[in-house]
């Protein structure tokens, strides 16, 4: 039977690293994602023809209740609180694998240095991963709508590592009891709270790809622990993929993950990209006549356009464009949105074919190329401070070079700075025009506009 299960293990192996590079294009992503669940539902069935295993009951009621909740949510959730789902499961894979560790420490599961040190590091790992997914759900569910920082923030993240670590160390030396596994966890769990609670909206795709990372790591050093090869497998590719992901991200803000983790932007008012000058409002009308009678129009989305769900209207708008004679074509930044991906899924749901995205370095050259820039919510990711101004907190980051365009036009809710808390100095560009109103309402009024004209 052992060989049974070891093969069925291999082949999940197999499925999850062939359904990872599968997700890596647009293309084939749906595929890479039923292959990686055909693998995760091999791995538990298998399970179950484990010899001496007991509980099955329970393991079959709660696999029923966690998969009922798990399907009604995938049908039930829109795409755009599709960063709140993610942040639950990082939150879940995290809190599970320190539920593992816990539990084998009560039983008397866990013998031998080695494996006491994994399962401590995946219980202080899986800890803050779960409370610190939890905080980033409430941000980007808008139930926890400002960012505290305590006034030593550093010397309190740094003492309270520092605590869980000694706490894990004398678990791992002198065996566990009730009381030091209790205060150990009640560590850890505070410690993803307080490290997440002051990270602001600009930096949240960064913290929800290194959540993701740190759950892949908790999971598979509990897998160690429970000897299960599944788990091991499962946990590295999740654990590697998410730290590359979490550093390509960092790089793209030009932001160490250090300065994340301890140097957050909060999202209030700071000093930096002090932009001056007036913004010029245009109309509907005015907005669609230019990008009509233009031969290259770029969309660059952002948040705005996924808190409105104005994707589809995006989509009608650039089909009449085409109908017309214009190219567009799309721009993403790589931390646009609130998880990576988020815009690439958005404009993928609403019909926009995969060849007419482009990421940031395959596109930036022929913004100078461009007759109309059009950018939709996005805010400090097409900031020309990020160029210039030493002084900014965003100095350095790569952004999308809309501001080099002929003409731009800018659909916003409000004259109010980025998530960053700076002030955009595009919106003050001469050759800017703002569109002020929902992403939603405004496309569809400029839909509207567009039909009208020959």
């Amino acid at each position: 039977m052992q060989v049974v299960i070891d093969l069925a293990y291999f082949v999940v192996a197999v499925l999850f690293i062939l359904g990872l590079k599968a997700m890596a294009s647009p293309a084939t992503a749906r595929r890479g994602i039923v292959w990686a669940g055909v693998g995760m539902v091999i791995a538990t069935g298998v399970t179950f023809l484990t010899p001496g295993l007991r509980n099955i009951g329970l393991m079959g009621l709660a696999i029923v209740l966690g998969g009922g909740v798990a399907w009604y949510l995938g049908r039930a959730v829109k795409m755009t609180d599709m960063p709140q789902m993610v942040a639950v499961y990082n939150g879940m894979g995290g809190g599970a694998a320190a539920a593992i560790a816990a539990l084998e420490f009560v039983r008397g599961g866990v013998s031998g240095v080695t494996v006491a040190v994994l399962a401590v590091l995946g219980s202080l790992i899986g800890s803050v991963a779960f409370s610190g997914s939890i905080v980033a759900f409430l941000k980007l569910q808008g139930l926890m709508k400002r960012t505290w920082k305590l006034p030593s923030q550093n010397l309190a993240n740094a003492a309270l590592a520092l605590a869980a670590l000694i706490l894990g160390a004398l678990i791992v030396a002198n065996g566990s009891t009730p009381l030091l596994l209790g205060v150990f966890f009640v560590l850890a769990l505070t410690l993803g709270v307080v490290l997440t609670v002051p990270i602001g909206g600009a930096d949240m795709p960064v913290v929800i790809s290194l959540l993701n990372a740190l759950t892949g790591l908790a999971v598979g050093f509990e897998g160690y622990v429970l000897g299960n090869p599944a788990l091991i497998i499962a946990g590295i590719v999740v654990g590697a993929s998410g730290t590359l992901l979490t550093q390509l991200m960092a790089r793209a803000m030009n932001r160490p993950i250090r300065n994340i983790i301890f140097t957050p932007m909060t999202g209030e008012a700071v000093a930096g990209g002090g932009a001056q000058g007036t913004m010029r409002e245009v109309s509907a009308l005015d907005a669609a006549a230019m990008m009509r009678y233009a031969r290259k129009v770029v969309v660059v989305p952002g948040y705005g356009m996924a808190v409105a769900g104005a994707q589809h209207k995006v989509r009608e708008m650039g089909k009449l464009l085409e109908e017309a004679g214009v190219e567009v074509r799309y721009a993403i930044h790589p931390v646009a949105g609130r998880m990576p991906g988020h815009m690439n899924v958005l404009l993928a749901e609403a019909g926009v074919p995969y060849d007419q995205i482009f990421d940031l370095e395959e596109i930036n050259a022929d913004f100078p190329l461009t007759d109309v820039a059009l950018v939709i919510g996005a805010n400090d990711v097409v900031n020309p401070v990020a160029r210039h101004d030493k002084g900014s907190p965003i100095y350095g980051m790569p952004i999308l070079d809309a501001d080099r365009a002929a003409s731009v036009i800018v659909i916003k809710r409000g004259k109010g700075a980025g998530y960053s808390g700076i002030e955009n100095e595009l919106f003050f560009q001469e050759n800017t025009s703002m569109l002020y109103g929902s992403a939603q309402q405004a496309i569809a009024d400029v839909v509207t506009q567009l039909k009208t004209m020959e």
